[in-house]
């Protein structure tokens, strides 16, 4: 059986897009980041740290599951770049 690897262009920047979309949105929303804490169940520091570092540390897609109901949006939007 013959195996190779395919090229795929992957958006290194992917967390940045993630917690960019997610501040826009949860402002839209007027949710502060410790309500929206407190909402998923963590804890306000480390939320705080999450955007701050704009996802430097990374998220449990459990948690971005969770960020997005609250939100009220799908998923998936957090993951498109916005101009």
């Amino acid at each position: 059986m013959t195996t190779f690897k395919r090229d795929f262009i992957f958006n290194p920047d992917i967390l940045q897009t993630v917690v960019k979309n997610i501040i826009r949105i949860r402002k839209e929303k007027n949710i502060t980041q410790e309500q929206l804490a407190l909402d998923i169940d963590m804890s306000y520091d480390y939320y705080r740290h999450f955007e701050a570092g704009l996802g430097k540390n990374g998220i449990k897609v459990t948690n971005l599951y969770k960020i997005a109901v609250v939100l009220g949006v799908d998923i998936g939007v957090f993951f498109v770049e916005k101009e």
